[in-house]
């Protein structure tokens, strides 16, 4: 699937039954986050056990995306699936999820790569803390 409007992009990609893949490119905003509502929505028909968001393309997105993304997490987790949102995210997307206090709703990677392959989280907030050091430095 190929959907585009004004300078957004968006497409999505079967890889089987294991997980669906959600490109974005561009700037996304009000006028063009339906183009990844009705992406997510095919990819929920789709089957996949997890959709990966690709958001390493955008250069500009705003709370309306935000809205669709926490609206799609709520839906993969009632239907116990995975959602993944993978980057490198470009500054402005980095600055959404900071500003907005919403990057520990998702499970973020550093690339696509990495959410297709299940790599660790990289949102601070769902780390496994029993990496973290003990106060004091003690072991």
């Amino acid at each position: 699937m190929f959907l585009s409007e004004g300078g957004a992009t968006v497409t999505g990609t079967a890889l089987g039954p294991a997980a669906f893949v959600v490109r974005v490119g561009g700037d996304i905003d009000h006028e063009s986050a339906p183009l990844l509502q009705e992406a997510l929505d095919t990819a929920g028909r789709s089957g996949a056990g997890h959709t990966v968001i690709d958001l390493s393309g955008v250069g500009f997105a705003d709370s309306t995306v935000l809205h669709v993304l926490l609206g799609a997490e709520r839906e993969h987790r009632g239907a116990g699936r995975e959602l993944s949102i993978a980057g490198p995210f470009g500054a402005t997307v980095r600055r959404l999820f900071e500003i907005t206090g919403t990057a520990h709703h998702f499970r973020l990677r550093p690339s696509l790569d990495a959410a297709l392959a299940g790599s660790p989280d990289t949102t601070p907030d769902r780390r496994d803390r029993r990496e973290d050091p003990p106060a004091g430095g003690a072991v």
